[in-house]
C-alpha cells in the first residue's frame, strides 16, 4: 500500500476533523510518542421512538464519555529497535485485552503484531476515569484514541522517511515496519523514530484506516502472552522479586468481618521456624515468614479471641427473608391474562484462579505497591489517605493477575499489604489463602428476582420485573463516575446501584410498557461487582418467564422469542444458534433444548444448549460432590459489531458457558451462622470437566455497526438463561432456585478455627 492509499497521508487542514478524520498531538520527546485527542461524544438522543434508556445511553457509553477527556494523555511511542510500546491504562486478567490492543497499534502502524510490546500502566491521577477495568469497556473505549495515537505515528514515519530516501510520501510504502521507497531503498522505522520526533508538542490531524483496508483486526491472532503463559514466565504479583518482600498471610476472623479481641499466643507463633513478625491488623492477625508454607502453620498455631461480625447469626434462611421483606410491589394483577415467577439466586463466590495478593513496601514518607487492580487510582487514593501521604509519594504498579470476574476491583490484599507493612516496617508479599477468599472475599449478593408479563391474545401488554438485592458494593470507581456525568444520565437523581442497573438492562423484546426496579438490602456482607454484575440473574428471571409465556400462548420457544425481538441483529444471532443447534430435534425422555438471549453494551447475543436430566446421569457418583444435570452441547451465536480479535471473543464466549453452567447447576456459598461452609475450590463447585459439554460451538457473526461492542460478560447472562430453560423443559418443572444443587450440602465443611484448612495429602489417591 502506497502513501497515497492511505488516508492518514492525504493534506488536510489541520484543525478540521472529518468522518474519519481525527486531532490528535507529537509529543516532545527523543522518540516518537503520539496521542489522540478526542472531543466529548454527542449528549444521548432524546429523539429515539423508545422507552427504553439503554438505548439513549448505557453504562458503558457512560464510562466511554468519562474517559474522553484524558484520551490525550496515554501515548504510542516508536522505539530505535523498531519496537512499539504502549502502557495500557487497564488491567489484563486474563481477557486477552494486551492482544487486541497490540492488533489495533498494529494495524495502524503497519508493523508486526510481535513488535508491539504492551505493558500495563501504573496507576495515573491524572487519568481520572481513564484507568477503570469493568462492564466489557475496555476495547470499546480504546479503540479510537490507540488507534489514532499510532496512526499519528505512522504518518511522522513517512514524513521523516521522505526526507531520507529521497522520495515524496505518496511513493513510499510501509509494511512490516519497514519503509520503502520507489528505488527500492527502504529504512526500518527504529532508525526514524528519533528524526520522527517531536522537538516541541505539535498539534496534527489524520485519518483512520477505513475498514476494508484492515490486514490485522478483525483476524484471529493468538495471544501475544501465550508461550509465557504456557512457560511459566509471565509475572504476576507473586512472582516478583521485591527486595527483602517476604511470605505473609493473616489469620482471619471465623465469622465474617469479625475483629481481633485477644492473642493468647503471639510469643510463642513468633518464635516458630522461619517466622519473622506477627501483628495484629485491622482485618486479623498478619504473619510473616520467610515461606508461605511457614505461614500456614503460623496462621493454625494462633489462639485468637475474636468479636463478632458484621454477619453474625445470619444464614440463607435469615438473609432470604430480609430479602423478601424488601421487594418492591409488583403492582395490582392486570386485568388480562398474565404469567409470573419468583426466583431466588444465593451467594455466590467470583472463584478467580489467582487469589487476592500483594506487594507493599511501606517507608517513611512514601509506600511503592505491586498488585492487580481494576482501579488503581481509586487504590491509590485510597492508600495514600491511609498512611496519610500526598498521592506523588505513593507508587502503584498494576500487576498482570490470574482471572477476576470483578474481584480484583477492589483492592483489599493492597490495603491490608500496605497496614502491615507499615505496622512492621518491611517489605510484605501478602498472599489470601484460597479460604480467605471464598469465607471473607468478595460474594455476588444473594438475589430474588420477580417477573409478571401480562399479555392478551398474541400481544404482550406490560412487562414487569423487581429485582432485590444484597447490597452491592460499587465504592471501586463506578460511583464517582456516575456522580460526575449526573447531569448527562437520563435517569434522574437516583443512587449507585440504581443507576447502575438501569444502565446495563435492556429490555430485547416488543413488550409492551415494560419496568425493572432494584431493590438492595443488608450491607453486611463484601460484595462485589461479579461477571456481569446484576444481568446474569435478572435475564435468567425473564427468559424463564418468557418459557412459560410461550406454553401459554401455544407458541414454541425459540419461536416467541423471533416475532417478539426488536431489531433484525437480535433475530440473526437467535435464528443462527437454532439452526446450527438444530432446535426442536427429538430428543430422550428426561432431555431437552433450551434457548436465551441476552444483549448488552452494543453487543447482542444467543445461546442454546442441550442438557440431560436422567437419572443415570443426576445420580452417577462424583467424590464429594452432587453430579446432578450435565450439559451436553452448548452452542452460541455473538454480534459484537465488530470482533478485533475472533479467537480472543470465541475463548471468552467459552468462559462465559462455564460461568453460566456453573451459576445455574452447581456453583454457590452457603451462609450459616455468620460464615460462609466453603473453604476452597474441592468444594466450591464451579464447572468442573464432568459438567462440562462435549460440544460447543462458537459462532462470531460478520461485522455489523464496524465498531467494537462489549464482549468480555456477553454470554454469562444468555448462558445460564438457556440452562435454566433447558433444565425446566428436560423435567417439567421451572426452577426457582439457582443453583440448582444448593439445597444439597455434599461436603463435610472444613472448621473456622483455625481458618486455615490443613493442605491436602491425599491428592494423589483421587487421580483417575
Amino acid at each position: 500500500m502506497t502513501g497515497t492509499d492511505h488516508p492518514a497521508q492525504q493534506e488536510a487542514d489541520p484543525h478540521s476533523v472529518g468522518r474519519r478524520r481525527f486531532l490528535g498531538y507529537v509529543l516532545a520527546a527523543p522518540t516518537l510518542m503520539a496521542a489522540a485527542e478526542l472531543v466529548a461524544a454527542p449528549e444521548a438522543r432524546a429523539d429515539i421512538p423508545s422507552p427504553e434508556v439503554t438505548e439513549l445511553i448505557d453504562l458503558n457509553d457512560v464510562m466511554t464519555v468519562a474517559a474522553l477527556p484524558t484520551s490525550g494523555l496515554i501515548t504510542v511511542e516508536v522505539n530505535h529497535d523498531g519496537t512499539v510500546s504502549f502502557a495500557l491504562p487497564r488491567a489484563e486478567v486474563g481477557q486477552g485485552i494486551t492482544t487486541s490492543t497490540a492488533m489495533l497499534i498494529a494495524e495502524e502502524l503497519d508493523v508486526p503484531v510481535e513488535r508491539v510490546r504492551v505493558t500495563l500502566a501504573d496507576a495515573r491521577s491524572e487519568l481520572l476515569f481513564n484507568q477503570l477495568t469493568g462492564a466489557s469497556n475496555t476495547t470499546i473505549s480504546t479503540y479510537t484514541p490507540v488507534r489514532v495515537a499510532a496512526a499519528i505515528a505512522r504518518s511522522r514515519l513517512l514524513e521523516a522517511a521522505a526526507s531520507q530516501l529521497g522520495a515524496p510520501v505518496s511513493e513510499l510504502t510501509l509494511r512490516a515496519g519497514v519503509v520503502t521507497g520507489p528505488s527500492g531503498r527502504s529504512v526500518g522505522i527504529g532508525a526514524l523514530s528519533a528524526q520522527a520526533a517531536g522537538v516541541r508538542t505539535q498539534r496534527v490531524a489524520v485519518a483512520l484506516k477505513p475498514r476494508e483496508e484492515f490486514t490485522v483486526i478483525g483476524k484471529p491472532q493468538g495471544r501475544v502472552d501465550a508461550l509465557a503463559a504456557v512457560t511459566g514466565r509471565k509475572k504476576f504479583a507473586m512472582d516478583l522479586a521485591v527486595q527483602d518482600a517476604e511470605p505473609t498471610m493473616v489469620c482471619r476472623p471465623p465469622t465474617i468481618n469479625g475483629k481481633v479481641g485477644s492473642v493468647a499466643n503471639l510469643g510463642e507463633v513468633r518464635s516458630m521456624p522461619g517466622v519473622t513478625d506477627v501483628v495484629t491488623i485491622s482485618t486479623g492477625v498478619a504473619v510473616r515468614a520467610k515461606t508461605f508454607g511457614q505461614c500456614i502453620d503460623a496462621v493454625r498455631a494462633l489462639r485468637v479471641s475474636w468479636k463478632p461480625g458484621s454477619a453474625e447469626g445470619k444464614s440463607d434462611e435469615t438473609v432470604l427473608a430480609k430479602l423478601q421483606a424488601a421487594e418492591l410491589p409488583l403492582g395490582l394483577p392486570p386485568l388480562t391474562p398474565s404469567v409470573e415467577g419468583k426466583f431466588t439466586f444465593y451467594f455466590r463466590s467470583n472463584s478467580a484462579l489467582e487469589t487476592n495478593c500483594a506487594v507493599a513496601d511501606v517507608r517513611p514518607g512514601s509506600a511503592e505497591i505491586w498488585s492487580s487492580l481494576k482501579a488503581p487510582i481509586v487504590a491509590k487514593e485510597a492508600i495514600a489517605a491511609k498512611l496519610g501521604l500526598p498521592l506523588g509519594a505513593v507508587t502503584v504498579h498494576v500487576t498482570e493477575g490470574g482471572g477476576s470476574f470483578g474481584r480484583k476491583l477492589f483492592f483489599d490484599a493492597a490495603l491490608e499489604a500496605v497496614e502491615i507493612s507499615r505496622k512492621i516496617g518491611k517489605p510484605v508479599k501478602l498472599m489470601w489463602h484460597r479460604a480467605d477468599d471464598s469465607r471473607q472475599g468478595r460474594a455476588h449478593p444473594m438475589a430474588t428476582s420477580r417477573v409478571r408479563i401480562a399479555y392478551l391474545g398474541n400481544t404482550v401488554l406490560s412487562y414487569k420485573q423487581r429485582h432485590t438485592s444484597v447490597a452491592t458494593d460499587l465504592s471501586h470507581g463506578l460511583g464517582e463516575i456516575f456522580t460526575a456525568l449526573a447531569a448527562k444520565l437520563p435517569v434522574g437523581d437516583i443512587g449507585f446501584s440504581e443507576t447502575f442497573f438501569q444502565l446495563s438492562q435492556s429490555m430485547p423484546y416488543n413488550f409492551g410498557a415494560n419496568s425493572r426496579l432494584l431493590s438492595e438490602t443488608d450491607k453486611s456482607f463484601n460484595t462485589g461487582s461479579m461477571r456481569n454484575v446484576y444481568s446474569p440473574d435478572a435475564t435468567c428471571a425473564r427468559e424463564l418467564v418468557v418459557d412459560r409465556l410461550a406454553e401459554k400462548m401455544g407458541k414454541d420457544p425459540f419461536e416467541i422469542r423471533r416475532d417478539f425481538l426488536r431489531d433484525d441483529r437480535s433475530r440473526a444471532v437467535l435464528e443462527k444458534v437454532a439452526e446450527a443447534g438444530r432446535w426442536g430435534r427429538t430428543m430422550p425422555a428426561g432431555m431437552a433444548q433450551g434457548i436465551a438471549f441476552h444483549s448488552e453494551y452494543h453487543a447482542v447475543s444467543a445461546v442454546l444448549v442441550e442438557i440431560d436430566c436422567r437419572p443415570e446421569t443426576v445420580n452417577r457418583p462424583i467424590r464429594n460432590g452432587v453430579a446432578g444435570p450435565r450439559v451436553t452441547r452448548a452452542v452460541v451465536a455473538v454480534d459484537v459489531g465488530l470482533a478485533v480479535n475472533p479467537r480472543g471473543l470465541e475463548a471468552q464466549m467459552m468462559g462465559c458457558v462455564m460461568d453460566g453452567i456453573a451459576l445455574t447447576l452447581t456453583s454457590s456459598l452457603h451462609l450459616r451462622d455468620g460464615h460462609f461452609l466453603e473453604a476452597s475450590w474441592d468444594n466450591y463447585f464451579y464447572t468442573r470437566q464432568w459438567n462440562t459439554p462435549p460440544e460447543l460451538d462458537i459462532i462470531i457473526m460478520p461485522t455489523t455497526t464496524g465498531k467494537p461492542g462489549g464482549a468480555g460478560e456477553l454470554g454469562v447472562a444468555a448462558s445460564m438463561a438457556a440452562v435454566a430453560c433447558a433444565y425446566g423443559r428436560a423435567t417439567g418443572t421451572m426452577p426457582t432456585s439457582f443453583p440448582v444443587n444448593h439445597g444439597t450440602l455434599s461436603f463435610e465443611p472444613k472448621p473456622t478455627v483455625p481458618p486455615v484448612p490443613e493442605s491436602p495429602t491425599d491428592g494423589l489417591e483421587h487421580v483417575r
